[in-house]
């Protein structure tokens, strides 16, 4: 049986991917998958698992990559980490329009996602175990949905026309207002300038019951895309040297 948190962020997820599926988008997107439709096996997993309890500290991604959580369901679902360290596998089906060159294959995805290479890579050497991350630490994106143009190339949500994007984005906050009242977290953080902007938006309105939302510090730190040159210079020295700064740092392992 799930946690009373665990539960709450299920419910949310589930009413979040519902919100979304009544939206539809216009060129150049072409193909839209939802990984909490055919990929909520993993993901509930995940929550029911690592999102049981209060945490000190949620980072915010922005959507899904291609052979991360595309693939498995999981937030930066390098689908080696979410097998191996989250240990989590479970059932993956497949979305209603699968572009031809997207294909879903679940944890039998042969490619690696970098940026959730990166941040599960970091996390492992910090902290050792999951366990041991998840104690304290939760990671979320604000955004489940794929975009894909019709060349298959991904689009992503903050290019979405101006209408579609407040369409979309008061699904979003909505979910997210709803896991940051459940989390309660000291500390959340955009991995990113746009997941920074959404959680700042949020926690400046009443989604959020006034107590929790004004005990909540907010930051952001470097995308560990390999589209940022930053992030390729040294992501995880870059993201050491950030939480340092804020404090939020476990001693280092030795």
């Amino acid at each position: 049986m799930a946690s009373p948190i665990a539960q709450q962020l299920l419910i949310a997820g589930r009413a979040l991917s519902r919100s979304l599926a009544a939206l539809s988008f216009p060129p150049p997107v072409a193909h839209v998958y939802d990984p909490f439709q055919y990929a909520w096996a993993p993901y509930e997993a995940y929550i029911r698992r690592y999102g049981d309890t209060r945490k000190r500290v949620v980072l915010l991604g922005m959507n899904p990559g291609p052979f991360g959580m595309m693939q498995t369901g999981v937030p930066f679902g390098e689908v080696a980490a979410v097998r191996d360290w989250l240990g989590i596998v479970e059932p993956v089906q497949r979305p209603a329009h699968e572009h031809p060159a997207r294909p879903i294959a679940g944890f039998d995805c042969p490619r690696s996602e970098a940026s959730g290479r990166r941040l599960w890579g970091w996390a492992a050497r910090r902290f050792g175990t999951a366990a041991a991350f998840f104690e304290h630490w939760f990671v979320l994106n604000y955004c489940p949905l794929v975009f894909l143009e019709a060349s298959g190339r991904n689009f992503t949500p903050d290019k979405l026309p101006a209408a579609v994007r407040r369409a979309l984005t008061e699904v979003c906050d909505r979910h997210l207002a709803a896991a940051l009242q459940a989390l309660q977290p000291e500390w959340a953080i955009g991995i990113g300038d746009f997941a920074e902007r959404r959680l700042r938006a949020v926690l400046q309105t009443d989604r959020v019951e006034a107590g929790p939302a004004c005990a909540i510090k907010l930051s952001r730190i470097l995308h560990p895309s390999p589209a940022s040159p930053a992030a390729n210079r040294g992501w995880a020295d870059a993201v050491d040297q950030t939480f340092a700064q804020l404090g939020v740092l476990p001693e280092t392992r030795d």
